[in-house]
């Protein structure tokens, strides 16, 4: 059985499917993005297992975990196979211990070819947090509710920039109606996760954009050193007029549920103010959607701009664009990017 460092695991894992044995909850919490979850124990069986372990010690604990396994050997074989039909394979668990352990020496008795992680899933987190960490060339996309920042991002994309959603990892577009619409959000482990999987394949040579963001996306958080250097960063932060942002926030959430609309409204009602509310609630009603998001764009806008003010002024560079068309505005963005970065460089 041979066991891998984090990194040199998860450079095999671009060549072999990863088997997590750990129980359903623990991977639900949070897993290594493309993990198949074969889990050793279920959720109940896990819970008896560390009752007996702390009870009447390790040996106790392995005899009942093998009382458990038993009756499942032959289904965990032919899951594996279908997982793995070349029998080359990854397998981890928490601490990689026994549970990983047994599980390889199970799949190596079918015939299988098995490399362990070292340390398990817990080594794996420690060195998501480590690499999460390193400072890279950020720049950051700002502007007003509605100004067209994530297809900004995504124009960019096109144009050759490395990019990082970050509200599509996170399934919210932090504001209280970034939930509309999108999926569950995951846990902060898995989101985690999963940006670190975008995050690992850039090239950190070049420069890398982000959207500006709250250090919370809805229900989620950013790992905190790479918030830190997002507010380090610079940001251009792309001013349309007012106009053109209530016509596309009509557009983005014009179309959904009026229900969830109401409830989004409610849940700022404290710093809309009743007036505010109760006029665009009854906007709503009316279908007077533009007249909603006027009335909203000012408490948003005023929320930004105080955001704004606690950032220091020379980090900001102001790019006034007349129209929403987001790949004109990438451009844009990218020329301002691209003299900063010549500028940086002959101070250097």
């Amino acid at each position: 059985m041979n066991k891998l460092s984090a990194t040199a695991f998860l450079k095999k894992s671009g060549q072999l499917p990863i088997i997590d044995v750990r129980s359903p909850a623990e991977f639900a919490s949070g897993h290594i993005p493309g993990a198949h979850n074969i889990p050793l124990f279920d959720n109940r069986e896990r819970a008896v297992v560390g009752t007996t372990y702390k009870q009447t010690g390790r040996q106790e604990a392995m005899l009942e975990g093998l009382e458990l396994v038993g009756p499942k050997m032959r289904s965990f074989v032919e899951a594996t196979y279908k997982i793995a039909p070349d029998k080359k394979l990854l397998v981890h668990c928490w601490r990689g211990g026994m549970r990983s352990e047994s599980f390889a020496w199970l799949l190596e008795t079918a015939g299988m070819e098995v490399i362990t992680l070292e340390g398990g899933y817990k080594a794996y987190r420690n060195y998501v947090l480590e690499r999460l960490k390193e400072p890279v060339q950020l720049f950051i996309v700002g502007g007003e509710t509605g100004s067209g920042k994530t297809d900004i991002l995504k124009a960019l994309a096109e144009q050759g920039e490395q990019v990082i959603d970050l509200e599509a990892l996170a399934h919210h577009k932090g504001s209280s109606f970034g939930g509309i619409g999108q999926a569950i959000q995951p846990t902060t482990e898995q989101f985690q996760n999963d940006l670190f999987e975008k995050w690992h394949a850039l090239d950190h040579n070049r420069r890398v954009w982000l959207e500006d963001e709250s250090f919370s996306i809805g229900g989620v958080q950013l790992p905190y050193e790479l918030w830190e250097q997002m507010k380090a960063a610079s940001m251009i932060q792309v001013s349309l007029p007012k106009e053109e942002r209530i016509k596309r926030l009509v557009r983005e959430y014009g179309k959904q549920n009026s229900i969830a609309l109401s409830r989004a409204i409610h849940r700022i009602e404290k710093r809309l103010g009743g007036l505010r509310t109760q006029k665009a609630l009854e906007d709503l009603e009316a279908n007077r959607l533009e007249s909603v998001a006027d009335n909203l764009l000012t408490y948003y806008d005023r929320s930004y701009h105080r955001n704004m003010d606690r950032r220091p002024s020379e980090q900001i560079i102001s790019l006034p664009c007349s129209e929403d068309d987001p790949y004109a505005n990438a451009l844009a963005v990218k020329k301002v990017a691209d003299q900063i970065t010549l500028k940086t460089s002959n101070q250097s």
